[in-house]
């Protein structure tokens, strides 16, 4: 074969593959503009910890269970796919770990899912105590970028979450591992079924309808913690069209139950998890207290039983926020609600 065949064959035949088949390794030292610090690798990690369910379902997304030794801060199941790799994984503690047990499984990458774990205000260490022995951290976007977690709380978010920061958060890991392929092939699948889920509500669309997130509550019959104006929920309920009844930037204020009693939200979307933190973290709880409190009860969307039960972490910043789309347009339409 002549040389201009045999370079016109290979035009026609790369030109047939993906064009993840072409993305570019990684060169090391790789540095990355963290949250605010720079992170340099000088090649890609061998034993990572994960602290947060949302981080470690990314993590395993990207093919990368054999080099997790150790996670910790789960509210319920993995993700189906991804449980017998899990049940191998070390389990540091179901909420917050300490430093010691981390450090003792010597990583060379800690991933947080929250910057209230490791950061600032870190209640597992801050990132200079990982640093100063020589291992690095990388933080979720989601939890950074237009947010601050000064006040130790759940952190107060200026801009509205949006998926392209659980992009972002792909596209990073992915470089920073030298695995270009799977970052750009998960991403492109998590974008199309967010663009299915999307075009899976037509016709569900809730316009301007009070909605409300409960998360869970310290106390059952006191303040709970709801989805804030700019929170993952937010993203949920602008994608659909309805209305969220809380409007501060909180990512999880406390409201009191008066407070949403004057809005009077047409759907109360609960959150199911295994996690018994907090009293009102078991949703059969939560249904109870709607049920037999004297104000409460009284609601529109108590009274017609507008009960959506969502997975809790389809209510944080992570891949599953996709589910949470397609959780409350169903409800919606068994509810006859949809416009």
């Amino acid at each position: 074969m002549k040389l201009g065949l045999i370079a016109a064959f290979f035009a026609v035949s790369t030109a047939a593959l993906p064009a993840t088949a072409f993305a570019a390794s990684t060169s090391y030292p790789l540095t990355v503009e963290n949250c605010g610090q720079k992170v340099t690798f000088d090649k890609a990690p061998s034993k990572i910890v994960s602290i947060g369910q949302g981080m470690t379902e990314v993590l395993y997304s990207l093919g990368l269970a054999d080099k997790v030794a150790g996670t910790a801060v789960w509210v319920g199941p993995v993700l189906p796919q991804y449980a017998e790799a899990n049940a191998k994984i070390k389990r540091l503690a179901d909420n917050d770990p300490s430093f010691e047990s981390i450090v003792g499984l010597e990583p060379d990458l800690v991933a947080a899912e929250f910057e209230w774990h490791v950061g600032p205000m870190g209640s597992v260490a801050k990132r200079e105590q990982f640093s100063d022995i020589g291992v690095n951290t990388y933080l979720s976007p989601a939890d950074c970028v237009a947010k601050t977690n000064l006040d130790g709380g759940d952190g107060v978010r200026k801009e509205l979450f949006t998926m392209d920061l659980i992009y972002q958060e792909i596209a990073e890991l992915a470089e920073i591992f030298d695995i270009q392929d799977r970052g750009n092939k998960l991403i492109a699948d998590l974008k199309a079924r967010e663009a299915a889920a999307v075009a899976s509500i037509k016709g569900a669309e809730a316009k301007n309808m009070p909605i409300v997130f409960w998360f869970s509550s310290k106390e059952t019959k006191g303040d709970a913690f709801i989805a804030g104006k700019n929170s993952a929920p937010a993203y949920i309920l602008k994608t659909l069209g309805a209305t969220n009844v809380v409007t501060t930037e909180e990512e999880w204020p406390l409201v009191g139950w008066e407070t949403i009693a004057q809005a009077n939200p047409a759907v109360i979307v609960i959150a199911t998890m295994d996690r018994r933190r907090y009293a009102a973290d078991d949703p059969a709880v939560k249904v109870s207290f709607l049920e037999n409190d004297p104000v409460v009860s009284q609601l529109d969307a108590v009274k017609n039983k507008h009960f959506v039960m969502m997975d809790a972490q389809s209510m944080n910043p992570t891949i599953r926020t996709i589910d949470g789309i397609e959780t409350l347009a169903e409800g919606i339409r068994s509810f006859g609600l949809a416009n």
